[in-house]
């Protein structure tokens, strides 16, 4: 008689799965339930950890609301993925462990194959690492112009691998957040455009400052500029002794990304009101002198 059809084969089967049921079972589900209440105690974790992260991320005077709220929902999520990840892969542990799977093997097996993914793959984790942060402390955003490592300008993408850059000329630059030695944000919630303006020696600085002023309040009074300006134009004063001009430095505080256009306009005007009011705006001069002694130019011609 075949072994499936004795009695004695099925009373131990059921006798088995009885067993199971009253110790297995229990702890099974204890486990899901965790489980469960592990992902609803994370989502609202997350929930409460929303306001905090706002609250760091406020550290300007205008604040672009929906952009804020993206960055922060885009951390979120990575934070919800990886907290899930870690959660199932110990679910998974336990379970195989209560239904009788050793799982001593498959951790052994798993740290070899982490360390070797860990040793080829330490540039990428450094990098996520690295744009998480970038992420979290506001640093820079698409839309941005930056300087970095050395390069300058504007700022396409913002991701937690790579920032990506495009100079004046439209060329890509493509920077691993790893390998971000300096970066340096040009248009975080305001910007500013310095002047050095030279005039000549002659010239009387406090008129010169005079006639700055006004070319900078009817710049501000302009329809098409003063919404681009944020606040008056600062004269510092005289600044330095130039080798041909006396320097007066003065800045204009615009909103981002505006700064350039403002100067560019603030330049031509100035130029125009100082050659209509006759202030001089020197240049370097140079005499060349060729001596009487040697007479290099001198030509003898003789009558034929």
């Amino acid at each position: 008689m075949d072994t499936w059809l004795s009695p004695t084969f099925w009373q131990e089967i059921i006798s088995q799965t009885v067993v199971w049921l009253i110790t297995t079972l229990p702890s099974l589900l204890i486990i899901f339930v965790m489980a469960f209440l592990a992902l609803k105690l994370t989502n609202i974790f997350l929930h409460r950890l929303k306001p905090f992260m706002t609250k760091h991320m406020e550290s300007g005077t205008e604040i672009d609301t929906t952009e804020m709220e993206k960055r922060i929902d885009t951390l979120l999520n990575i934070l919800r993925s990886m907290i899930k990840i870690i959660l199932w892969l110990i679910i998974g542990m336990l379970i195989l462990r209560k239904i009788g799977i050793d799982i001593a093997p498959i951790i052994a097996g798993a740290g070899i194959v982490g360390l070797a993914i860990g040793f080829g793959a330490q540039e990428l984790v450094r990098d996520f690492i690295s744009g998480f942060f970038m992420l979290l402390e506001n640093q820079i955003r698409k839309g941005d112009v930056a300087i970095i490592n050395g390069t300058g300008g504007l700022v396409e993408h913002v991701g937690l691998r790579t920032i990506v850059l495009r100079d004046l000329s439209g060329v890509v630059h493509i920077f691993q957040n790893g390998k971000i030695n300096t970066l340096s944000n040009m248009t975080k919630n305001w910007s500013g455009i310095v002047f050095d303006i030279g005039v000549a020696y002659k010239e009387d600085t406090d008129r010169v400052v005079e006639v700055i002023q006004q070319v900078a309040d009817d710049l501000r009074a302009d329809p098409d500029h003063k919404n681009k300006i944020l606040e008056p134009i600062e004269i510092f004063g005289v600044d330095q002794f130039g080798d041909s001009a006396v320097v007066i430095k003065a800045r204009f505080k615009t909103k981002p990304i505006e700064q350039w256009a403002v100067g560019r306009e603030f330049r031509r005007r100035l130029k125009k009101t100082f050659d209509d009011k006759g202030i001089e705006i020197p240049f370097p001069h140079r005499t060349v002198y060729w001596g009487e002694e040697i007479k290099p130019l001198q030509i003898k011609t003789q009558e034929k």
